[in-house]
């Protein structure tokens, strides 16, 4: 088995505790979903926030669905010219026998504009 790691990204309209939750708690399911990933498995989750970003943790979210024993960590991202606005970002470390090209990265709402690679219908 080897850690691999899993990206994912979305977006929320408003800077409130609700919306950011919300959002957050979307993309985790969906990413430990299609990656068929279990708690024990998870070494631990790194999220960042944009700047104007600053109503909630989004660690809670990962609380919230369950995730009670795995190490978690929240930071800014980086405040570069023309990045996407109020963008939350996952990092998810976890043991899987996977290969790297079976990791499924996800890319939610306008998030999905950052790899257009990887979401569905991208070109």
């Amino acid at each position: 088995m080897k850690v691999r790691g899993v990206r994912g990204a979305t977006t929320v309209k408003e800077n409130t505790e609700e919306d950011i939750l919300e959002a957050t708690r979307e993309l985790l399911q969906e990413m430990i979903k299609d990656n068929e990933i279990k708690e024990e498995d998870i070494a631990s989750i790194f999220f960042s926030m944009t700047s104007e970003l600053d109503q909630a943790f989004p660690a809670v979210a990962a609380r919230e669905i369950g995730l009670t024993d795995t190490p978690l960590l929240c930071t800014k991202e980086l405040e570069i010219e023309g990045a996407l606005k109020k963008c939350i970002r996952i990092l998810i470390h976890y043991n899987t026998s996977k290969e790297l090209t079976e990791i499924n990265h996800i890319y939610l709402r306008e998030a999905e504009s950052l790899r257009l690679d990887l979401v569905e219908g991208g070109e």
